[in-house]
């Protein structure tokens, strides 16, 4: 054979090769997709205090695991305990304030029955007067003041019965639907929740970071103090969307960490993403910019998916981890290459 013809066979080889690995790429992208474009995700709580104070006594030490419920950090509860005593102290003077109210609504109920007494005695009277005046024996001036007397012993028991209602108005209802007493009540019972929330509790289980805490420093409520990083992991991982055409949740995949070469993890797809920013489009008055662009074909658009592993991983995955993930077909042959392939791509995360 000679060299032109050894040149012209490793020519056609090579071109073959690179036409079957074309082949091979492009049934790989729409049968068995994969992506290096995917990291592991933790929930993140920020832990702020629900009240402002000093800080007193700090609990826990950054990266320690903790339980829901578990004491992070207290606030000095001296102020809170005041507010608590202060509110105590009102819910007893609304007390006496009703109190002497119903006294003086009693009393009132007194002056109401004097008062309708002597108007009674002052209406007998007139009309006495009034009948002896017809038989020319009283005078005039008597008649007047009975008529007088009648008209002001109306006048004070108005003014009797007008005291009553105002009373009444003040002292509101009985028992414990008195606005007064709700207002008290109200009022220790929030005294009493800021002197809980001196008190700063996890609201799940995780492990403490970002922890930047020392005694004695002021913190304000609603800053966050420190960062709770849940335990529940998810992937997400960014695949093209023509890969994406027949996967649902429940679909099969296999999951590679950086941080653990040549270890697989199976896992289930549990969402898709309704969207991506590109998608989204803000009505701020502005005329639209269309794209633009003079490539024939453009990038395509990844779509997020959220998958679950099914198994826990072997050691802690820190939020962020990289990893690659390879989605299964239902077809053995293709499922078969597909394992081939993420296994492949976990052994080279040894070299690099």
């Amino acid at each position: 054979m000679t060299p032109d013809q050894q040149f012209a066979r490793w020519v056609k080889g090579v071109a073959i090769a690179f036409g079957l690995i074309f082949v091979y790429f492009l049934l790989a992208d729409l049968k068995m997709p994969l992506t290096p474009q995917a990291m592991a995700t933790r929930g993140v709580v920020k832990v702020a205090p629900q009240v402002s104070g000093r800080l007193t006594a700090v609990y826990v030490h950054n990266n320690q695991s903790v339980h829901k419920g578990a004491l992070l950090f207290e606030l000095d509860p001296a102020p809170f305990k005041l507010a608590v005593e202060q509110a105590e102290l009102k819910l007893e003077q609304a007390l006496q304030e009703n109190a002497e109210l119903d006294a003086r609504i009693s009393a009132a109920h007194a002056d109401v029955n004097a008062a309708t007494t002597r108007r009674e005695l002052a209406e007998r009277e007139a009309h006495r007067i009034t009948a002896l005046f017809a038989r020319n024996l009283v005078s005039q001036q008597a008649r007047d003041e009975a008529s007088s007397a009648l008209r002001t012993a109306q006048a004070n028991l108005q003014a009797s019965q007008a005291t009553l209602a105002q009373l009444k108005v003040s002292r509101g209802a009985q028992g414990e639907t008195n606005l007064r007493i709700r207002q008290a009540h109200n009022a220790l019972e929030q005294a009493r929740l800021n002197l809980a929330y001196s008190q700063v509790r996890a609201e799940q289980d995780g492990i403490v970071t970002n922890l930047q805490l020392e005694n004695g420093a002021f913190a304000t409520a609603g800053s966050p103090l420190l960062a709770l990083v849940a335990d529940q992991v998810e992937i997400i991982a960014d695949f093209r969307e023509k890969a994406l055409r027949h996967v649902n949740p429940g679909y099969q995949a296999l999951i590679a960490f950086d941080g653990e070469p040549g270890t697989l993890y199976p896992a289930k797809v549990v969402s898709l993403d309704a969207g991506v920013s590109a998608g989204q489009f803000d009505a701020n008055g502005k005329l639209a910019t269309p794209t633009e662009s003079d490539r024939w074909v453009r990038d395509a658009q990844r779509l997020r998916l959220h998958l679950r592993l099914e198994q826990p991983a072997h050691g802690m995955l820190p939020a962020g981890a990289r990893a690659t993930v390879q989605l299964l077909p239902d077809n053995p042959l293709l499922g078969l290459l597909a394992r081939a392939q993420i296994h492949l791509l976990s052994l080279l995360h040894y070299i690099y």
